[in-house]
């Protein structure tokens, strides 16, 4: 009985704790984005400049997916206020890119998750923003929100001014995880970071299982205890069976 409630009581500490200190999760993804572009109703239509681009949910420039402009680039404006912000006006690192557009069609590009430096940008909600001008002056502009994270996000967003059919698909690059598992706090997995053995802490613990990013099984195991001192650095998952559920948590081995 004791014994119970010692551990009932380094749960809620540890818990104290991951508030104070929780690390912010970097899924590993792919954001698919499809749509139709028609005109501003601009003078020089049907030749248009369009640019997609993501930015974090305080409106900061994170990376730009396509960019279809050459001489007339400055009549982007949303988009290019955004990167002048970031100090790197009308950044396009690893964006598709062309001249002015002859004609409307359907325009694809993809977000890796990274910002424009290549650094995995933390799990939360994003923005993605669209931009299109067939004058020499503001066109339209559309603004859609997503979620990055482990669970995978399909969205057909109504259509706005010069853009419809709109798809916008996250889809996580971590295999192995069941996307309808618990993420919960009852559970915490520490020290966290952490250089080699991890214990789980928490109620009615069956198993655990550790897989890398790729969804690779590193290690399982019977009890709360496990060792990753031979594993590369990284971000690996834990999924943590209980009797009600499996919970997965996200370690980082340093």
């Amino acid at each position: 009985m004791e014994e119970k409630t010692m551990r009932k009581k380094l749960l809620i500490l540890l818990l104290s704790l991951l508030g104070i200190a929780q690390i912010q999760a970097q899924t590993s993804g792919t954001l698919s984005v499809s749509v139709s572009t028609s005109s501003a109703g601009g003078n020089y239509a049907p030749r248009n400049i369009v640019a997609i681009w993501v930015e974090d949910n305080s409106g900061k420039f994170v990376k730009t997916l396509l960019a279809y402009a050459n001489n007339r680039i400055t009549h982007l404006n949303t988009w290019q206020a955004s990167t002048l912000a970031i100090g790197n006006e009308f950044n396009k690192t690893d964006a598709i890119t062309g001249a002015t557009q002859s004609s409307h069609g359907t325009r694809t590009c993809q977000w890796n998750g990274t910002d424009y430096s290549g650094k995995l940008m933390p799990d939360g909600e994003y923005k993605l923003r669209m931009e299109l001008t067939d004058k020499n002056g503001t066109g339209n502009f559309a603004s859609f929100s997503f979620t990055k994270g482990l669970n995978t996000q399909k969205q057909t967003p109504a259509n706005v001014p010069s853009f419809s059919t709109i798809s916008l698909n996250w889809t996580t690059s971590v295999t192995g995880i069941n996307p309808e598992v618990s993420v919960s706090n009852s559970i915490i997995v520490y020290p966290n970071p952490g250089i080699g053995q991890f214990t789980v802490v928490g109620e009615n613990i069956k198993s655990v299982k550790v897989t890398d990013l790729t969804g690779k099984v590193i290690c399982t195991s019977q009890t709360p205890i496990f060792d990753l001192t031979d594993q590369p650095k990284g971000i690996y998952f834990v999924s943590v069976l209980t009797e009600t559920a499996t919970i997965v948590k996200k370690i980082i081995r340093k």
